[in-house]
């Protein structure tokens, strides 16, 4: 209940479920026994999900049941077994292709990868590979084309039954020995199995280092095409351009321009400043007409003695003035130019009112019938106008009426509250000098009651001081 399958590669050992599957396989034992997988190319790999292969075209379109050589064409595919359901749960998984109507052929294929649930009920599974797993992972790290086919011929070579619980059907050729690959089968135009994939075999170390130069500056392209920093992988900076660094700060463009000037015409000349400052970056670039003259300046004016500065030449590598809308910026410095140019001009856009009517041609036609029509708007047009002027005189009366009694009133209003104000004042004046009348009199009489107080005291002092025979004759004096 075992097949082994020969490839290009290496072998591998395929164990089948005869009992939960057994008309699937049987279909791919008898298959393996009259040879028909012999020379089945590998055509199609894709990584960490499928390997698929059982086709003798090659192309996934062909191939048919051992029933087919049985019965015919009409038995070239047999229905799918769906009971019990085996899942694509681990690696390995062997199951038989479905033709789109819940059918099988010759075509299987075996998983790359672990819990495949959306396979589960497509594709029946009848097996899995239980040795060679390392070959299987070396098909499946393969390279292939934009379409999974591998580059390399990988394809089985040759089956051997190992064991097979069932007996071949009547009917059934089964050839004496393996047949011989025909042209078509052999001519996939792909690489050879047995050849070695080595483009630096055979080659010195200074091609080597060039070689892995050159494939890490297409590296560096790509990304930064893909960042957005070029319009192209493959763009090539311009030929006629060169730039020249280690100037002096000192030296300006027209300078330049006249020192390279001999070698041929010049383009454009110019000496990279700061964008703050405007101070000279050392560096330039010069624009020739030919190829040819750049070529010549080249080699002629590298190391020479520019305003006490030894200057170096070399082919320009930018493309910043080619001009493209990158994927990062989108638009260039030229768009945002232009875009600042028609924001200040003045808007084409106007109201209806104020959009002048377009003037008529001078040589028109036309009819009687017009110019009546055309009157008898024109005279509808006056009324309405007339109409209208009456009611905005009226309107503009009644509006000139209530203006002139808002303005009575609000005078009338203002003299009422200068009236106001003007009470308010008397009343704090006449307030101010009753209190301030009030505290004059208690003034007054506070000092009178201390003045008062004071002689009394003193009489009682003087009282005091006489002597007490005379108070005495007083006294008695009074009495009689």
């Amino acid at each position: 209940m075992a097949v082994l399958l020969e490839t290009t590669l290496g072998d591998l050992v395929i164990d089948l479920y005869t009992e939960e599957r057994p008309r699937a396989c049987l279909n791919f034992l008898k298959l393996c026994k009259v040879k028909y997988y012999n020379y089945c190319l590998i055509y199609n790999v894709q990584r960490d999900f499928i390997i698929q292969t059982g086709d003798p075209m090659g192309t996934g379109r062909g191939g048919e049941s051992i029933f087919c050589q049985l019965y015919g064409d009409q038995a070239r595919f047999f229905e799918a077994e769906k009971v019990p359901r085996i899942k694509h749960k681990k690696k390995g998984t062997v199951s038989m292709v479905n033709n789109g109507n819940d059918q099988h052929g010759s075509q299987f294929l075996i998983t790359t990868g672990e819990n495949l649930d959306y396979l589960d009920g497509v594709h029946t599974v009848f097996g899995e590979v239980t040795e060679g797993m390392d070959v299987l992972k070396t098909i499946n790290e393969t390279f292939v084309d934009k379409d999974f086919i591998p580059y390399q011929d990988i394809r089985i070579n040759h089956t051997v039954i190992l064991d097979d619980p069932f007996e071949d059907p009547p009917g059934l050729s089964i050839p004496d020995r393996s047949p011989e690959p025909t042209k078509e089968q052999l001519d996939s135009g792909r690489i050879g199995a047995d050849e070695e994939i080595d483009d630096l075999k055979g080659r010195s170390a200074d091609e080597i280092e060039e070689v892995q130069a050159e494939k890490e500056a297409k590296t560096r392209a790509i990304l930064l095409e893909m960042v957005g920093d070029l319009p192209d992988a493959e763009v090539k900076p311009p030929e006629n351009v060169l730039f020249v660094c280690k100037l002096n700060p000192v030296t300006t463009d027209e300078d330049l321009e006249i020192i390279f000037s001999r070698f041929g015409p010049i383009k454009s000349c110019e000496v990279i400043r700061d964008w703050k400052t405007g101070e000279s970056l050392c560096y330039a670039f010069i624009e020739f007409e030919k190829e040819e003259d750049c070529e010549k300046a080249y080699f002629k004016m590298d190391n020479v003695l520019i305003d006490d500065r030894r200057i170096h030449v070399d082919f320009s590598q930018s493309v910043a003035k080619i001009k493209w809308k990158g994927k990062g910026g989108r638009y260039t410095k030229d768009d945002f130019k232009e875009y600042e140019k028609e924001r200040d001009k003045p808007s084409k856009l106007s109201l209806k009112e104020k959009v002048k009517p377009k003037q008529d041609a001078k040589y028109d036609l036309v009819l009687d019938e017009d110019i009546e029509e055309s009157q008898t708007s024109q005279s509808h047009l006056a009324k309405k106008q007339k109409k209208k002027k009456h009611h905005h005189s009226e309107d503009e009366e009644d509006d000139k009426r209530t203006k002139t009694s808002k303005d009575s009133d609000r005078k009338h209003e203002g003299e009422r509250c200068r009236e106001k104000i003007k009470s308010e004042k008397k009343d704090r004046h006449r307030s101010r000098s009753r209190s301030q009348e009030r505290d004059y009199t208690y003034s007054k009489q506070k000092d009178k009651y201390k003045e008062d107080f004071r002689i009394r005291d003193w009489d009682k002092k003087a009282d005091r001081c006489r002597s007490p025979k005379k108070s005495k004759d007083k006294e008695r004096s009074k009495y009689r």
